[in-house]
């Protein structure tokens, strides 16, 4: 990692210096990616430079990596014919990727330029719904008749093989192109050239439809340890393959979603230091202000309570302490349920189960909490013991009611098919800050006679 860092350093000393006969021979040496970073770390005037030193499939595989406004400044620069040839040289879906990123004007150019049937395969491409698995497969895959013999089988991946990188396993299909099974390289080179592939193949694969969700394909292929799964249309058709690396970028881009609605941000597509100031602030403050008046809730909850605090002041000072331990056991609580979530491990029919389970965990937390507390109370505030059940019973039931709901509203959201991640941590806190100080006065007025 330290030696290709080197690398684009020089590879950047030499393209400011003009030194285009070294720079040639270093972009020879590096991976598509690093060459992706180099140009992202130029100066305007650079980029096109370097990006036109490239030959026509290191361009093509450079131009995959790029991102936002690199992508557009270079497809602003080539010409018809480059961009065609790139897109002729891309895998599709990577093709698909660049052209939704694109300003419709150059779009059409490319479109234009392409073979017919890049051409068809791209527009149908687009036309499937941008989260579901339609939208991450591709095209590049081999599949084999059934009836073949091992040896037409071997003769047909070695005539489609430098179109294909998806080698690994071949799709199987009927008449109909219907999928029927699935065999891998290696029992073919290892079979009869005489032996039917049909004795050969997987029979029911995994596979997933084109309008299934791509975090849901994703996770598909992670469960059953794939390295490429078939997709279907809905007369189960095979119509391209989604693979290992695409399922990679979903499930890294779904989280880092997560992860900003989780710290009450909208989701953001460019890179944080290539966001504007005004962008980031655009996408936190909305849910500051929905957060800041939420609050407001606490502040009216407070004075309803006024005259028992104003009875006994000291109750005024553990409100911090029971407000942030329910905060951050509601927290824990959603942060686990959200991860089972996003890992398919828990589905919106497990309410109850979650329920339960958070309901015995929050009592085993709460009394210990409680138990820990009341002990403290009694050796800081001597003399007070009801003062000390007082806090130690609050908590106990803030702790119950933090966690109960922290583990459930993931769920509600799912069911009402709201993103469980948007039930995170500020939210959730709020919420609770909210019941625990009802609860905590309910029990004073009671235990205290306030």
């Amino acid at each position: 990692m330290y030696e290709n860092q080197k690398w684009i350093e020089e590879a950047r000393e030499l393209a400011l210096s003009g030194n285009t006969t070294e720079l040639r021979e270093q972009l020879r040496e590096l991976d598509p990616v690093d060459i992706a970073q180099l140009i992202e770390e130029l100066p305007r005037r650079a980029k096109a430079a370097v990006f036109r030193m490239l030959g026509k499939e290191q361009a093509a595989q450079v131009f995959t990596y790029l991102e936002g406004e690199d992508v557009q400044l270079i497809a602003s620069m080539a010409g018809d014919g480059e961009l065609a040839e790139m897109m002729e040289f891309l895998p599709v879906d990577d093709a698909v990727d660049l052209l939704e990123e694109m300003p419709a004007g150059v779009v059409k150019r490319i479109l234009r330029n392409t073979s017919r049937a890049t051409r068809e395969t791209i527009n149908k491409f687009l036309n499937y719904p941008e989260d579901s698995a339609g939208s991450i497969m591709t095209a590049e895959f081999v599949e084999l008749k059934a009836g073949m013999t091992v040896g037409e089988a071997i003769a047909r991946v070695r005539q489609r093989c430098e179109e294909r990188d998806n080698l690994d396993v071949c799709y199987i299909i009927g008449s109909r192109r219907e999928l029927m099974g699935s065999v891998s390289m290696k029992r073919l080179l290892l079979a009869r050239d005489d032996q039917l592939i049909d004795e050969l193949m997987e029979e029911d694969p995994v596979f997933a439809e084109t309008g299934e969700d791509r975090e849901t394909t994703a996770l598909l292929l992670a469960r059953y340890d794939l390295t490429a799964l078939p997709v279907v249309d809905g007369e189960k058709r095979l119509v391209g393959v989604v693979t290992v690396d695409d399922a990679v970028d979903v499930l890294s881009e779904e989280a880092t979603k997560d992860l900003e609605q989780m710290a009450a941000m909208l989701p953001s597509e460019t890179p944080y230091l290539k966001t504007g100031v005004f962008s980031l602030a655009k996408n936190r403050i909305l849910w500051l202000l929905v957060l800041m008046l939420s609050a407001m809730i606490t502040g009216a909850i407070l004075t309803r309570y006024e005259a028992a605090f104003a009875a006994m002041p000291l109750l005024v000072s553990f409100i911090p302490m029971i407000t942030d331990t329910g905060g951050n056991a509601g927290s824990q609580s959603s942060t686990m349920v959200i991860r089972g979530m996003g890992l398919g491990e828990i589905e919106a029919r497990d309410g109850l189960k979650v329920l339960w389970k958070e309901a015995r965990v929050s009592l085993v937390v709460g009394c210990a909490l409680a138990f820990v507390n009341f002990l403290r109370l009694l050796i800081t505030n001597p003399g007070n013991p009801m003062v000390a059940a007082t806090v130690s019973i609050a908590l106990l039931f803030t702790v119950v009611l933090a966690k109960t709901i922290g583990g459930v509203l993931p769920i509600l959201a799912k069911a009402c098919k709201a993103d469980p991640a948007v039930m995170a941590a500020p939210l959730i806190t709020t919420v609770v800050d909210a019941c625990a100080l009802v609860v905590y006065f309910s029990i004073a007025q009671v235990l205290l006679g306030l």
